[in-house]
């Protein structure tokens, strides 16, 4: 196996392990670019945050991990909305 089929088959893995385990954190997408792997979209919470961010890490050990998950926003609003 070359390098970027390793990489594939790792990012394949981590994928069915998002879904798959207590996580099950779909909105995370997953990219191979420039020699490493992008992960990028909106998560839950910090918490949630924290083990997409482990489980990766533990998937792709070695390769460079970029990173841009936003926690979405479940605070409730702290002034009233105004409608014009």
């Amino acid at each position: 196996m070359s390098g970027a089929d390793t990489a594939e088959y790792r990012i394949a893995r981590l994928r069915d392990r998002l879904a798959s385990e207590d996580i099950a954190e779909l909105g995370v997408r997953i990219e191979e670019r420039g020699g490493g792997v992008a992960l990028y979209g909106t998560v839950s919470g910090a918490a949630c945050r924290g083990e997409v961010l482990r489980i990766a890490r533990e998937e792709l050990a070695g390769l460079a991990l970029h990173e841009d998950l936003v926690v979405a926003g479940s605070d409730a609003p702290t002034r009233q909305e105004e409608l014009s």
